[in-house]
């Protein structure tokens, strides 16, 4: 918060990287001598949000009297005024960054910006050109690529003006000054996530999200190009009724994922079109089975494919709507890991995860699937990145993640069940 200008802050996962550009920005606003626009962005609208809300929130806590809050000026989700005549504006920036062009901005805060299109810099940066405003960059890294990695290994005349920050997970967790908000039982609990983490992870991922380093082995799996050359779609006023609609679901844990339902309509076997993608957060299993239940008589679904491998909440769910009389011929159990199971219970074909990948991206590399423009959506798809691993004595291996995932793993499911229908009615697919 002393450094002036330009700054770009590389860190691990949680470690307070918002907290303290809430912060910063507040303190900035509430200067009599700073007379220009705040621009808060990031890739969504939910992202470029929750820090803009940190920052009201630390705005009404330490200067509530400078903030206008009653009136057509108060506080709204893309706008906080202040008495001063400072304005905040908060918005993402989409695929292009046409949603924030024409701005004359005094200070730019850029969340996830590892994951922000590269086309978006030649929307933001000239928003400062006469204002001698400052940017400020804040990500997790995603790769060694973009303008963000740029950023932060090139110190030449292009970025020399950026103050360089960074901090691991783990030296937060374990530095943090123990207080009421921050006991001695939080961080021992911390500490067991962090090592729960590394295990699971590999020493690249691991060392991308917790470490904060940009890995040359981490690869994303979805171009930014073939994201905007497939995320082109409008929903739907209405549903159509009798056409080919395929449903794939991934299956939260109450209180932590999201879980999501992605439509697909088969106009034919060239022509794969996403008409809806629903997420729900904190949805027991029951009402779970109750919303595929509802939107299955909506749509008349051709299949329904659900994650349920060992150990999956899917398996329950998959069970219950086997025995369901509207649901019994159309659920299928797909398991990303190992194999599909028809309502016999009996193995279809052995399937592993970057089978289901594969799929998805060759129907979008060959133009024959459509998806809904949805920033959520494509920002799923700019999560998803693959490595390959090698341990001793074992093969090298694909490992396919992401951290943003969960609309995506609805998405090759549903997309998978369109192979089936077309591979079982003998129909030529690629």
């Amino acid at each position: 918060m002393q450094t002036k200008g330009d700054k770009i802050l590389c860190t691990g996962r949680q470690v307070g990287k918002s907290e303290i550009c809430a912060m910063d920005c507040a303190e900035y606003a509430v200067k009599p001598d700073n007379p220009h626009p705040i621009l808060m962005t990031a890739p969504t609208e939910r992202q470029a949000y929750l820090l803009f809300d940190k920052t009201l929130g630390y705005l009404l806590k330490k200067y509530p009297k400078k903030v206008i809050t009653k009136g057509v000026k108060r506080p709204t989700k893309t706008k906080i005024e202040l008495y001063n005549g400072i304005k905040i504006y908060c918005l993402p920036v989409g695929a292009s960054g046409l949603g924030i062009r024409g701005l004359t901005i005094g200070r730019s805060y850029e969340d996830e910006n590892s994951r922000i299109p590269e086309e978006v810099e030649s929307a933001i940066a000239p928003m400062l050109l006469t204002t001698g405003g400052a940017r400020i960059k804040l990500s997790t890294p995603h790769g060694a690529q973009g303008e963000f990695h740029n950023t932060w290994i090139n110190k030449n005349n292009a970025y020399e003006s950026y103050t360089r920050f960074s901090v691991t997970t783990e030296t937060v967790i374990r530095e943090r000054e123990i207080c009421d908000t921050w006991t001695e039982k939080q961080r021992d609990y911390a500490l067991k996530l962090v090592e729960q983490a590394k295990s699971r992870m590999s020493n690249a991922q691991y060392a991308q999200e917790f470490l904060g380093e940009f890995i040359e082995g981490l690869h994303r799996w979805f171009s930014d190009a073939l994201i905007n050359a497939t995320c082109l779609l409008k929903r739907r006023d209405v549903i159509i009724k009798e056409k080919d609609y395929f449903m794939g679901c991934d299956i939260a844990r109450m209180g932590e994922d999201e879980g999501t339902f992605e439509i697909i309509d088969m106009v034919s076997k060239d022509n794969l079109i996403q008409v809806e993608n629903i997420v729900t957060k904190k949805k027991l299993t029951n009402e779970t089975e109750d919303k595929i239940i509802a939107l299955n008589r909506q749509y008349n679904f051709e299949k329904i494919y659900i994650d349920a491998g060992s150990g999956t909440l899917g398996v329950s769910i998959f069970d219950h709507l086997l025995i369901h009389p509207e649901t019994r011929d159309s659920i299928v159990a797909i398991n990303n890991r190992k194999r599909m199971l028809d309502k016999y219970d009996q193995t279809k074909a052995r399937i592993m995860k970057e089978d289901l990948y594969d799929n998805l991206r060759a129907l979008m590399e060959q133009g024959k699937i459509k998806l809904l423009d949805d920033e959520d959506i494509a920002y799923s798809l700019a999560s998803i990145q693959y490595e390959y691993v090698q341990k001793d004595g074992e093969l090298t291996k694909l490992k396919i993640t992401g951290d943003y995932s969960h609309i995506v793993e609805g998405l090759i499911r549903a997309a998978w069940c369109v192979k089936e229908k077309i591979i079982n009615t003998n129909l030529s697919w690629m």
